[in-house]
């Protein structure tokens, strides 16, 4: 494993990335509103992005050669679905709730965020849901201190979550970014008992670390599946679900939070 650490010069083109993501993301939860459809949201992140220099990432990910490459600038995902969702003809409804995953690129560098909203009003249970998940990314930016390791985050992000009643996914994992979409060193939001690491490493903090967390809590069993389309992921038994996510670099204090807006 290679992790790049991130000079100061390269440090302030993420947060560049980082704001123009944030001004994209802002723009697209104001817009996401009953009767609007996912692919309405993709042309208002697309053209947020476009109208600052920027792109998406995400568009032809990981590259054109792949059967199906991602058709999208964000994967919008709703209720059951967790991540990955495709933008289309889909009508958002009064009490649905909504994930938002984008990206962002600045002169080479990469941001990636997300974002989990109501429509309208939603049921208790849902928003207990999305609160217990935004905090479980603060505990996980909290711990990317130097002093901890990977693993460290990662436990302090499970504990928080179960603690609470709800289950980690186990299929997709924070991971860094910078020059690419995904980068070393990957930063799961659990971790195994011993018996069951194996093949797992947890890597030491280190200023100039750059990784996404994206915690991606489901409110039933952590089990998910994929569908159809070759790239929405959904939860396996039905229940509600939710993802939030932002860019940090490890720093020699607190960690510096790059997908923050102004």
């Amino acid at each position: 494993m290679s992790i790049h650490i991130k000079s100061p010069a390269e440090l302030l083109l993420m947060r560049e990335a980082g704001k123009i993501l944030a001004r994209t993301l802002a723009a697209v939860r104001e817009a996401a509103k009953p009767g609007v459809t996912t692919a309405d949201l993709d042309k208002v992140a697309a053209e947020t992005l476009r109208k600052q220099g920027s792109y998406s990432p995400f568009v032809n990910y990981p590259d054109r050669t792949r059967k199906h490459p991602y058709p999208a600038s964000i994967n919008a995902s709703v209720n059951e679905e967790l991540v990955h969702g495709l933008p289309g003809p889909r009508r958002l409804q009064e009490g649905d709730i909504l994930s938002i995953d984008c990206g962002s690129v600045y002169k080479g560098y990469i941001a990636d965020s997300a974002f989990t909203m109501g429509i309208g009003k939603i049921s208790a249970e849902a928003q207990r849901l999305l609160d217990v998940t935004e905090q479980s990314l603060w505990v996980g930016i909290k711990a990317s201190v130097v002093g901890n390791e990977t693993r460290d985050v990662s436990m302090q992000i499970q504990a928080f979550i179960e603690k609470h009643g709800y289950s980690v996914v186990r299929e997709y994992t924070g991971h860094g970014v910078g020059r690419n979409m995904h980068e070393d060193p990957q930063v799961p939001n659990w971790w195994p008992p011993r018996q069951k690491r194996h093949n797992w490493r947890s890597y030491p903090l280190q200023p100039g670390m750059t990784y996404a967390l994206e915690p991606m809590v489901n409110m039933g069993g952590p089990e998910t599946k994929e569908m159809d389309d070759f790239w929405t992921v959904s939860t396996a038994d039905g229940s509600l679900c939710a993802h939030f996510e932002h860019t940090l670099a490890v720093t020699e204090g607190e960690p510096l939070i790059l997908t923050l807006p102004e």
